[in-house]
């Protein structure tokens, strides 16, 4: 009871400083994330092995305690009394116990709020389709698919399925009924919760992480089967998504998974949060949006082209992660040395620098 005490105090002490994450790790004190930095709770000491193992462990359930102890690492949500939850996952570092533990907004957040172009909504009213969410851990994916499906939740009648691991955002029942099934807890894995999905009837399906070939081949085929598929994975550009899609597969598969992949990519939305100049973080995205062209390119294997059909599609939607960051760099959002340290390509972000500049003078 005392650690479940100690360890509420640490987790109230994230809500209240808008911190993101908690980091539990003996040899330091608890460390929390605020605006994307790393800061010691003040009230607290180093932790030792002791501390960090009763603190962690006063979150697992003896199930869940015995899974830790035979697969040395758990994903698992956690909430606390006022309502906030948190996604954990604990794990093992130089034989000693160590969790990282994500805050989970209670209230899902519409796009306007997010900062997020109103652009994206149009996804949202798409049938069928597969819409990739993209970017490094940390940098808002949950909550843009979350904001995306919930955006469904509220405007269309439909069958909402969710796949997590854990379940992170909690979805209310507005206009769709939403069923959300997490791995461990209502099924065993990916593969078997997806191939089970087609049976559910569902209109919209969010696949919480693409982890390996057979979560990729299944969401694939939902999508192929007339549904609509969220999803999300850890790369830093659009043509990065595709070719880490298809390399999944053996080289003799991979001639049919492009050409399947062509046939139901709707868009790929690769996101980072920045430091913003008024404080806290703000999200620069690029968006590839799946036209005839785009599909050709994915058949044919020619993803070298893509960044190149991205800058030169402005209208339908695409934009680079260069042009965004210029834009934001013209509107005062952020500085010249952020959109910099976070460019895929500088020297092209020099140039739309160069363009944005040149706007800017001729407005005035």
């Amino acid at each position: 009871m005392e650690e479940k005490t100690s360890l509420l105090k640490l987790l109230e002490q994230v809500v209240a400083n808008k911190a993101s994450d908690l980091h539990i790790n003996v040899g330091s004190p608890p460390m929390l994330r605020v605006n994307g930095e790393l800061f010691p709770v003040s009230s607290e000491g180093v932790l030792d092995a002791k501390r960090a193992q009763s603190l962690i462990l006063s979150m697992l359930s003896e199930e869940q305690k015995k899974k830790y102890e035979e697969e040395k690492e758990i994903d698992f949500s956690y909430a606390i009394p006022s309502g906030e939850r948190f996604r954990v996952n604990a794990y093992r570092q130089k034989d000693t116990m160590a969790a990282a533990l994500r805050l989970i907004l209670s209230k899902i957040p519409e796009i306007g709020e997010l900062n997020l172009p109103e652009s994206l909504l149009d996804f949202t009213r798409k049938r069928q389709g597969f819409i990739l969410i993209t970017g490094p851990t940390g940098h808002g994916k949950s909550t843009t698919v979350a904001s995306l499906i919930n955006q469904i939740n509220m405007t269309r009648n439909t069958h909402i399925v969710t796949i997590e691991d854990p379940i992170e955002y909690v979805f209310e029942t507005k206009k769709s009924t939403i069923s959300q099934r997490e791995i461990g807890t209502d099924t065993k894995s990916f593969p078997r919760a997806l191939k089970s999905a087609l049976r559910q009837d569902p209109n919209v399906v969010f696949v919480g992480e693409m982890r390996d070939l057979e979560t990729i081949e299944a969401a694939l085929t939902i999508a192929e089967t007339g549904h609509l598929v969220f999803s999300t994975l850890h790369t830093n550009s659009a043509a990065q998504t595709i070719d880490r899609i298809v390399d999944v597969f053996p080289d003799q598969s991979q001639d049919q998974i492009r050409t399947q992949l062509a046939a139901v990519i709707t868009a790929v939305i690769s996101q980072r949060l920045l430091p913003a100049v008024e404080g806290g973080r703000v999200p620069a995205l690029e968006i590839l949006t799946a036209t005839p062209a785009i599909k050709n390119i994915i058949r044919e294997g020619k993803t070298h082209m893509i960044d190149n059909m991205i800058q030169t599609s402005a209208e339908v939607g695409m934009i680079s992660l260069e042009k965004y960051l210029a834009q934001m760099v013209r509107r005062g959002v952020i500085t010249d040395e952020v959109a910099l340290a976070y460019s895929i390509r500088p020297s092209e972000l020099q140039r739309q620098l160069r363009y944005e500049a040149k706007v800017l003078s001729n407005k005035k």
